[in-house]
């Protein structure tokens, strides 16, 4: 019985990781809104690190997180780290270029729960209604990641964060 058992249980481990296989090898998705408010102020609170906990998804997750901002206050070379609980994890993202006020870019560097290198990038366009902002995250999809990914993808996991990120940030951009 017990060795039923572990052919069975060998049989689904080399199912998954079969399919884990198949996934490839870079992941990328994105969010987008319109906000009601000009390019310059989405770009201000995108830009600084320092207005993040106005809009950002993740600043509630954990009260006690500790956060260190380093290098210029916004733009290019500022820098935000954080360590947090195991929902928040821990990690850097540093502005890697800048360009007012149409879009930013981000370098992702997460420590915890699992290191991995992504790239964030807003890109702030000017339309009738006032600003239409695209958020993207990409970046190569580790083998850990594709065999989350056989259950449930990337994007069902943190689109819906970017979703309430521009719900905020709408929200924020939009007071008087």
């Amino acid at each position: 019985m017990l060795k039923k058992i572990g052919i069975v249980v060998l049989l689904c481990v080399l199912v998954v990781v079969g399919l884990a296989l198949t996934k490839p090898d870079t992941f990328a998705f994105e969010r987008e809104t319109t906000i009601n408010a000009p390019r310059e102020k989405v770009f201000a609170l995108i830009n600084d690190f320092h207005q993040w906990g106005a809009w950002s998804p993740w600043e509630k997750i954990d009260p006690t997180m500790t956060r260190t901002f380093s290098g210029p206050p916004n733009g290019v070379g500022s820098s935000y780290e954080w360590s947090g609980n195991s929902d928040a994890g821990a990690g850097i993202m540093k502005i890697a270029s800048a360009t007012p006020p149409s879009n930013v870019e981000i370098n992702l560097d997460f420590t915890k729960p699992i290191a991995s290198q992504n790239i964030i990038a807003f890109v702030l366009d000017s339309t009738a209604a006032g600003t239409h902002v695209t958020w993207s995250m990409h970046g190569p999809n580790q083998f850990i990641n594709k065999v989350m990914a056989v259950f449930v993808s990337l994007e069902k996991m943190v689109g819906p964060d970017f979703e309430r990120g521009l719900a905020s940030l709408k929200s924020e951009a939009e007071k008087p």
